[in-house]
C-alpha cells in the first residue's frame, strides 16, 4: 500500500458534454489527473447544469464510479464553475474532489416539517467545533433564512458555507445530491473537522459616507441615525460624494451592518449588507431589508463591478501571507458573472489565480451562504469560499 500524506490533496474538472454520464464521467477524471493523483477521495462535490436535471442520478453513478468517494454532495445548479472557468449556459458538469487525510467528515440531509409550534428542521447533525459546514438548499422546500437565524443562537461561531440551488426554478423540480441519493426538496451538506479550512466572504461593496450609530428604530425601520433623521442623515452622506461616487448611488444603495461590535474599527468584511428597501419623507425614515437594533453601527454602501473585483482580491490577500491553499469551494451569486462583469468567468478566474491553484469549483447560486462577524447569513451579489488549506 501506499503511505498517505499528510497534505490535502484536491483536484477539479469541468465538461460540457451533453450526456450527463458523459459529463460527470470526464470532470472526475479531469479532477484525478492533477495533484490529487491516486489517493483514496474523501469528499466529492458534483455541480449540474439544468441540462442534466432529470439524469443526475446518472452523473452521481458516474463519479461514484470513477473516484469511489466516502461521501458526495452536490445539486443542479443555474451555472457551474471549475478550475478558472464559468459556464452560465448550456449543459455542464463540475467535479471537486478531495483527500483530506484525518478528516472526520458527516453528510447529512435535512428537511423542514411542520409541527404544531410551527415548521421545524430535521435531519441536521450536532455540531461540535467543526472546520467547516457546507449546506446546499432547495429555496422552494427550505426555510434557509429562519434556519440561520437559529443555528446562530444555537452556536457561534458558524463556518457555514454554501448557497441556494436554483437549477429547476420551480417548485418540485429539484436534485440534491448526497452519497447515492438524488433528494428533490430540503438542504444537503457535510460537516467537515480535523483539517484547516477558511471561510471567505466577498460581498463586493464599496463604504461610503460615515459610521454612525442607530439611536431610534424599529423592526427593520431606521428613523434615527446618530440622533439625526435617516434620511437626512443619507442625504448629507450623499452631498459629499464625487461626482463618480453619487452615479453609483443613484444605481443602489445598501445600509452595511456591523454585527461584532467588539472591534477597535471596521472594514468593509465587519458589515453585513442589506437593501435599502425605502424610505419615508414625512419620518425620515430608511426601510432595510434585515432587522436592526438601537446601537448598531450602520454605514452607506455602494457596488459595482470594479468595487465587486476590488473586494474579492482584499478579501483573498488576506489569505496568502499566511498559508498555500490546497483548493476550494465557491458559491457566487447568479447576479455577478457576465451580469455584473464585462467579461467571463470573473470570479472563478481571480480565486483561481490569487490562490495560485485550479482546484476550484462551485455554482451560480439564488443567494449566498457565508459568515460576517462570526454568524452565518443568506446573502446576495456575493462569493462565498471554503479554502482548504496544506497544514
Amino acid at each position: 500500500m501506499e503511505p498517505r500524506t499528510l497534505a490535502c490533496r484536491i483536484g477539479a474538472g469541468l465538461s460540457t458534454s451533453g450526456s450527463a454520464w458523459d459529463a460527470a464521467t470526464e470532470a472526475a477524471r479531469e479532477a484525478r489527473s492533477g495533484a490529487l493523483g491516486r489517493a483514496e477521495v474523501d469528499l466529492a462535490c458534483v455541480f449540474l447544469s439544468p441540462a442534466h436535471l432529470d439524469d443526475a442520478d446518472a452523473a452521481v453513478e458516474a463519479v461514484r464510479e470513477e473516484l469511489a468517494p466516502r461521501h458526495l454532495l452536490g445539486c443542479v445548479a443555474e451555472g457551474v464553475l471549475a478550475g478558472a472557468r464559468e459556464l452560465e449556459e448550456g449543459p455542464a458538469a463540475a467535479v471537486w474532489a478531495g483527500a483530506l487525510p484525518g478528516a472526520e467528515i458527516e453528510s447529512f440531509h435535512a428537511t423542514a416539517v411542520q409541527t404544531d409550534d410551527g415548521i421545524a428542521v430535521t435531519g441536521f447533525p450536532e455540531l461540535d467545533d467543526p472546520g467547516l459546514v457546507a449546506l446546499l438548499v432547495d429555496p422552494f422546500t427550505f426555510p434557509a433564512v429562519p434556519f440561520l437565524q437559529a443555528l446562530n443562537e444555537a452556536h457561534q461561531p458558524v463556518p457555514l458555507i454554501g448557497g441556494i440551488a436554483v437549477g429547476a426554478q420551480r417548485p418540485g423540480a429539484q436534485a440534491l445530491l448526497l452519497d447515492d441519493a438524488v433528494h428533490a426538496e430540503g438542504a444537503v451538506g457535510a460537516v467537515v473537522s480535523g483539517v484547516p479550512v477558511l471561510t471567505i466572504v466577498s460581498q463586493g461593496c464599496r463604504l461610503i459616507g460615515r459610521e454612525a450609530v442607530i439611536t431610534r428604530c424599529e423592526d427593520n425601520v431606521v428613523y434615527e441615525l446618530a440622533g439625526t433623521p435617516a434620511l437626512e442623515r443619507l442625504r448629507a452622506d450623499i452631498a459629499a460624494l464625487s461626482a463618480e461616487e453619487r452615479t453609483l448611488a443613484a444605481g443602489g444603495l445598501l445600509a452595511g451592518l456591523v454585527i461584532d461590535e467588539n472591534r477597535p474599527e471596521y472594514d468593509t468584511g465587519d458589515f453585513l449588507m442589506r437593501g435599502l428597501l425605502g424610505a419615508d419623507e414625512s419620518t425620515g425614515a430608511l426601510a432595510l431589508g434585515d432587522t436592526v437594533r438601537v446601537g448598531q453601527t450602520l454605514r452607506f454602501f455602494v457596488r459595482d463591478a470594479a468595487s465587486a473585483d476590488a473586494d474579492l482580491r482584499r478579501a483573498l490577500d488576506g489569505v496568502l501571507p499566511r498559508t498555500r491553499a490546497a483548493g476550494a469551494l465557491l458559491f457566487t451569486c447568479n447576479g455577478r458573472g457576465t451580469n455584473l462583469f464585462s467579461e467571463p468567468d470573473h470570479d472563478a478566474r481571480v480565486v483561481a489565480e490569487t490562490l495560485g491553484t485550479r482546484a476550484l469549483a462551485g455554482f451560480f447560486c439564488g443567494g449566498e451562504i457565508g459568515p460576517v462577524g462570526g454568524k452565518a447569513f443568506l446573502h446576495g451579489f456575493t462569493a462565498t469560499l471554503a479554502v482548504f488549506l496544506d497544514p
